[in-house]
């Protein structure tokens, strides 16, 4: 799979805050009958208290260089699964909710008349490079991130900031927990999973992550699920 060439646009980092998520994502015309909401532990317990089901996880980690690899690239991605790269600076919460909400088409409705679903229509039968691009110039996908980026409960910060910390998405698909991180070569496999245990196999591979990063407390983690609203 190619390489994406990064765009000169830099857009101002969301805030993994699932207030500020959900209008986000209802604005851009998903069905309101879903929501995303914190997971506040990765303890059985706690996962207990996530409302299910669960559609998608989407974690937000410390952005090290240094990390190692976890998972495995899949080779042959079948053509269904939505995977974009990303080209824009600070986009990462865009793609990973892109990828979150496409690849949950057969589960959630978008409405016709919004930016989403323009969208989708618009880059179904497009590769990961030409995906990537056409966000670029979708304004509609681009103000509305701009608006979200602008809601949330610290300080906005610049499009020109050095964001430390970077979004994926892990998503169910055809028997396979699947990384989509629109910076990486491609989709990555962290083995078997199904649509009732998501959730506790996408904590364990959060575990992982947070193996990575000892003592770094830069971590979240978003469920998007059925209910779960306010």
């Amino acid at each position: 799979m190619s390489a994406a060439t990064e765009s000169k646009q830099r857009w101002i980092p969301l805030e993994s805050n699932p207030t500020v998520i959900r209008t986000y994502v209802h604005g851009l015309g998903m069905d309101k009958a879903w929501n995303f909401v914190d997971v506040f532990g990765l303890d059985p317990e706690l996962l207990a208290m996530v409302p299910r089901p669960v559609a998608a996880v989407v974690l937000l980690f410390p952005d090290a260089k240094s990390q190692s690899a976890i998972g495995e690239y899949m080779k042959d991605a079948p053509e269904d699964l939505y995977y974009t790269k990303q080209t824009i600076g600070n986009a990462c919460g865009t793609v990973a909710l892109v990828h979150a909400l496409a690849n949950n088409q057969d589960k959630i409705s978008f409405a016709d008349d919004k930016p989403f679903s323009n969208f989708l229509k618009a880059t179904k039968s497009m590769n990961p490079d030409d995906k990537a691009k056409h966000l670029e110039s979708d304004m509609q996908m681009g103000a509305a991130h701009e608006d979200c980026a602008q809601e949330g409960d610290t300080a906005v910060p610049a499009a020109s900031d050095k964001v430390k910390c970077h979004f994926i998405a892990l998503v169910h698909f055809n028997g396979t927990l699947v990384e989509l991180d629109g910076r990486k070569e491609g989709p990555v496999s962290h083995g078997a999973t199904s649509a009732d245990n998501l959730l506790e196999d996408a904590a364990a591979v959060v575990k992982k992550f947070i193996e990575n990063s000892p003592g770094d407390l830069n971590f979240n983690v978003m469920a998007l699920v059925q209910g779960g609203d306010e």
